[in-house]
């Protein structure tokens, strides 16, 4: 309880702060430049841990074969290449030379540390954000009126009038190899659909019934900070903490702060992707995607990068009059 009571106020100074702080210019860009440079560097030296380059004192960068770095465990930086994947993007598109080379770097390193990490939503989230972003890359160039008649309008019409016949055409090859994609996906997992995954899903599922459960049985109104759920019924059962969380950010918080504390965060996340979405901010849309996606199976309000990605998109979001150059990363 005490942990998560203070995790609730760090992150809400956090927001206060950068809300308050920096505007959507130029301030800005440079906190966004420097903790790219940052967390570049700190991947650098978490690879260089991994492959025994270098090594620190009782700091062991593995969990059996899945990448964790300096974190307690590779969901922790999952998160975080969520958050730094799709914003090392936005970045790239708004740069020209240099600046767009290392907006580029870091968002392969950032996939490829993510995908280490052997975490299955940060794969099913990437899958997903990269397909909303070029959807809305090529709304952008059809409805942006400085891509009006250029190449890019041309090319994002071409593609809109293409997709019917050749989805049409595609599709007796999609039902042929609907097999192969299936277990092209499952090899992708972090244990290629074997026991591991079942016994995760089935994990899961029963800690959201619980969770469910012991909701309602507040009255919807919540028990407060902190874990609320028995121990599952799981191997190695007294190694586990107790009490259990959920490891879902709607659950927990619905047995935290009942229904108003879940219609909250939900106000939040849907309100802050209509505001950028609004505003035209592409890649922006995409990390509040890619964070409705963990927040699915993790409990990610505790963590201050979402609450800094949160403050970042409601501050550009709400910009009376972006800048013209600030449109081409849109």
């Amino acid at each position: 309880m005490l942990h998560d009571a203070f995790a609730y106020l760090l992150v809400a100074a956090i927001s206060f702060l950068v809300a308050a702080t920096i505007q959507a210019d130029g301030p800005l860009r440079q906190t966004e430049w420097l903790l790219i440079a940052f967390w570049n560097a700190a991947l650098l030296l978490q690879i260089a841990m991994g492959w025994g380059v270098i090594s620190l004192p009782s700091v062991d960068p593995w969990y059996w074969d899945r990448f964790r770095g300096w974190a307690e465990n590779p969901n922790q930086v999952a998160l975080n290449c969520a958050v730094f994947t799709p914003l090392s993007l936005r970045l790239a598109l708004l740069s020209k030379g240099f600046g767009r080379i290392a907006g580029l770097f870091s968002f392969l390193l950032t996939f490829i540390v993510g995908r280490m990490t052997k975490s299955d939503t940060f794969l099913i989230a990437m899958v997903a954000v990269l397909a909303l972003f070029l959807v809305l890359r090529l709304r952008t160039w059809l409805t942006s009126p400085e891509h009006r008649f250029g190449l890019r309008f041309a090319m994002a019409a071409f593609i809109i009038i293409a997709a019917v016949p050749l989805t049409l055409s595609l599709t007796p090859y999609a039902v042929a190899t609907a097999d192969d994609v299936e277990s092209l996906a499952i090899n992708l997992t972090k244990d290629h659909g074997g026991d591991a995954t079942k016994r995760t899903a089935s994990l899961r599922l029963q800690l959201w019934t619980d969770a469910l459960y012991r909701g309602l049985e507040s009255g919807s109104l919540g028990l407060g900070p902190g874990p609320h759920l028995e121990k599952p019924f799981v191997t190695n059962r007294q190694a586990l903490p107790k009490p259990f969380e959920a490891h879902s950010t709607l659950l927990d918080i619905f047995t935290q702060g009942g229904l108003l504390a879940v219609i909250a965060v939900c106000g939040l996340l849907a309100g802050t992707f209509v505001l950028v979405l609004r505003a035209g901010f592409d890649a922006l849309a995409a990390l509040i995607a890619a964070l409705s996606i963990f927040s699915i199976s993790h409990f990610i309000l505790r963590q201050p990068i979402v609450w800094f990605a949160l403050a970042l998109c409601l501050i550009l979001g709400s910009a009376p009059v972006p800048s013209p150059h600030a449109r081409t990363g849109r």
